[in-house]
């Protein structure tokens, strides 16, 4: 063995080798040994371990330096008023599970370390870490399990909880930024959760989302319910909204919220409120068999899709005519939303792809429903807000989503700009 490299005879691991080796040869060497003789990775003393307490070690070494005015062991040191007084240990929690580290001193007691501060245990990789496994839907009791099993970090629920907190300020932050002054197209989509206010309950929590004059989707904020919401709710929500910079909405597509349409005429008077058209489908298929939805799916669809509001009327009579007696429920559901069904109608069939795609609101939902099905019920609004808020941050973490949707958006582009004459360009509004 090197005088560098020292190996512990009963564990097999090698032990921090001295201050004189450089980061760069003391990764290259025990890289090496890895390769050469199956050195341990992870765990208490693997290299992982040791490579972070050397790299932590270093920069800390570098900033009493910057604090103190001299080098380790300088002559240059004596005498000036403030010197360096050793070192005390502390134990962090990093990606890598526990590491302690030797954190220098000086005689004056004015060193405020900035890589690993006073009474931090926590680097930030480990917070980052917990907010991507609660995004995902994981409990904090598996999440401690997790970081137990797979770092040997015990980090209790309650510090989870902690962590997880810090996001209601960015929360804020998100819920009141600045937005676009126009939007070609508002989805307005409600998702269920279960809330524990006295006795466990479902309640809506409401997700905005807008596709950009750029062609992407963007998430413009949630807001929760309690079913009973009306005209005077929407108006605050759409208010809101306006406060924040938008302006101006080509079409709002819903499913049927009572008073919507009315807080959407207030607040933005030139908006089409379109009903949601794969709402009305599923909507259908409650009152119908089993073994009749192919059946209703294929008479209803030559509805939606007409070339006009007239030839969609006379598609409907033929439905009504058909399937009337049996299902005259779905005849009344299509008939009550009538009005809000066939704004879409009048337009390009390329305006029509994008008020019918459902693949991104659908992505959204999945994602919501899959971290609020782990949690089961939450105790309080806020808990519920705070894990679909983190379920939100986590889309499209590879930005192909956003890539997919600017590539298709030149054709429905143009028709929103001849359509609605020029209101997708705000001078013109």
């Amino acid at each position: 063995m090197t005088e560098t490299a020292v190996e512990n005879e009963q564990t097999g691991q090698v032990q921090a080798p001295s201050s004189a080796v450089s980061d760069e040869q003391l990764v290259a060497m025990l890289v090496d040994r890895a390769r050469n003789e199956g050195l341990q990775l992870t765990g208490e003393g693997g290299l992982l371990q040791q490579l972070t307490k050397r790299v932590l070690e270093s920069a800390l070494e570098g900033e009493i330096t910057d604090h103190v005015g001299y080098e380790k062991h300088d002559p240059a040191g004596k005498n000036n008023g403030n010197s360096r007084n050793g070192t005390r240990a502390k134990t962090v929690l990093t990606d890598v599970g526990p590491v302690e580290v030797r954190v220098p001193r000086d005689t004056a007691g004015t060193f405020e370390p900035q890589l690993v501060k006073k009474r931090q245990r926590r680097l930030t990789g480990v917070d980052e870490m917990v907010l991507s496994l609660s995004a995902k839907g994981l409990t904090h009791g598996e999440i401690s399990a997790h970081l137990a099993e797979v770092y040997g970090a015990q980090v209790s629920r309650q510090t989870i909880s902690t962590i997880t907190d810090k996001v209601m300020d960015g929360m804020a932050e998100w819920q009141n930024r600045p937005l676009d002054p126009v939007y070609p197209v508002l989805f307005v989509d409600a998702i269920n959760v279960k809330i524990r206010d006295g006795q466990v309950a479902n309640r809506p929590i409401y997700v905005v989302m807008a596709v950009t004059v750029e062609g992407t989707r963007d998430i413009l904020g949630i807001w929760a319910g309690d079913g009973g919401e009306g005209a005077k709710y929407w108006l605050q929500v759409f208010t809101e909204l306006k406060n924040r910079g938008l302006g101006d909405v080509l079409m709002l597509v819903c499913d049927g919220l009572k008073g919507l349409p009315q807080a959407v005429e207030n607040v933005w008077p030139r908006t089409i409120v379109q009903t949601c058209v794969v709402h009305l489908l599923r909507n259908s298929f409650r009152y119908a068999a089993r073994q009749d939805w192919d059946k209703v799916a294929g008479a209803l669809r030559p509805v939606y899709t007409a070339p006009s509001e007239d030839a969609a009327t006379e598609r409907f009579l033929e439905f009504q005519e058909s399937w009337g007696t049996k299902y005259p429920a779905i005849v009344k559901l299509w008939s009550d939303a009538w009005a809000e069904f066939v704004p879409f109608l009048s337009f390009d069939v390329e305006i029509r792809k994008v008020i019918c795609s459902t693949n991104a609101i659908e992505s959204v939902n999945a994602r919501i429903r899959k971290a609020v099905r782990a949690r089961g019920h939450f105790p309080n609004e806020a808990a519920a807000l705070k894990c679909i808020y983190m379920a939100l941050m986590s889309l499209d973490p590879t930005g192909k989503g956003h890539k997919r949707w600017t590539m298709r958006w030149k054709a429905p582009l143009n028709a929103f700009q001849i359509a609605f004459e020029g209101r997708l360009t705000p001078g013109n509004n």
